[in-house]
């Protein structure tokens, strides 16, 4: 993989060496919900891993997919992530479902900061902490990535400005950093 430039295939191959990855997308569709994507840590941390020659899903802690529904309730969530657990049982790793039209009943009460409601799936993943994080794959093997690949690619990492949330995206990057040490943060 090229350090400095990266594309859409690159980034669904890199992305997809994760076996784990790969089992999760081929299943994602028979969870029926609306606006359903794989996104974050297992896709950007895939790619970083194999930029950095380690196995593609060493160290991911989990393996996140949002939806995004009208029905907000407790319940409609639960009962979607009762679903995943069993259609993905088989694969021995964390898996954590989210309706993004939830987000906003939670978010403040967990980490002190208000969310406004978001309108879709896509406006949840392209408001990560770090920019080059924001990425998902739909069922369809479909790429959303809003701000690209080559930050990415090239391990810079910059605050989102569509999450000002600066004690967030701080211990975010740390922790990037100590896991992957040859990230960068961006200039300026």
């Amino acid at each position: 993989m090229n350090p400095t430039h990266m594309g859409e295939a690159e980034f669904k191959a890199a992305a997809l060496s994760n076996p784990v990855n790969a089992a999760l997308l081929e299943r994602l569709g028979e969870l029926a919900v609306p606006q359903l994507f794989l996104v974050a840590g297992c896709l950007f941390q895939t790619v970083w891993n194999v930029r950095s020659n380690r196995p593609p899903a060493e160290g991911l802690r989990d393996y996140d997919i949002f939806y995004w529904d009208e029905d907000t309730s407790y319940e409609a969530e639960d009962a979607v992530i009762r679903r995943a657990e069993a259609l993905y049982a088989d694969l021995g790793v964390l898996i954590e479902v989210r309706n993004q039209a939830r987000v906003h009943l939670w978010f403040g009460d967990k980490y002190g900061h208000p969310r406004p409601p978001i309108s879709s799936a896509r406006e949840g993943i392209k408001q990560f902490l770090v920019l080059c994080t924001c990425v998902g794959m739909d069922a369809e093997g479909g790429v959303y990535a809003p701000y690209g690949f080559d930050d990415l690619s090239a391990g810079i990492l910059r605050p989102n400005p569509l999450n000002h949330t600066p004690e967030l995206y701080a211990a975010k990057v740390a922790d990037y950093q100590r896991r992957w040490p040859w990230l960068r943060l961006a200039e300026g």
